[in-house]
């Protein structure tokens, strides 16, 4: 899997992963106190199929580790990813 950078967008509440400068995929949040509500992820049509919406939750995850914060999977492709993926089943608040 290659790597795109993924960015919190803070003002739009939303982490972006981005091909070519452009946002390929997203995934839209609320904060709930200091836990990171995943709401809806987003792939550019044009870009399916290639992984980067995994990327995406995996590079979200790592940067929720990273700052201490934990995740609502209330999306559910977070959901399922988080399900296939136990090594982050620590970040899944309660």
């Amino acid at each position: 899997m290659s790597t795109h950078p993924v960015h919190d967008n803070t003002a739009a509440h939303r982490f972006e992963l981005r091909v070519d400068g452009a946002v390929a995929a997203l995934a839209t949040y609320r904060m709930r106190g200091a836990d990171v509500v995943v709401l809806h992820t987003e792939t550019d049509p044009r870009l399916r199929g290639r992984g980067l919406a995994g990327e995406l939750a995996e590079q979200t995850l790592r940067q929720l580790r990273a700052r201490g914060q934990r995740i609502v999977p209330a999306c559910p492709f977070f959901a399922r990813y988080l399900a296939e993926h136990p090594e982050h089943a620590d970040l899944v608040a309660h």
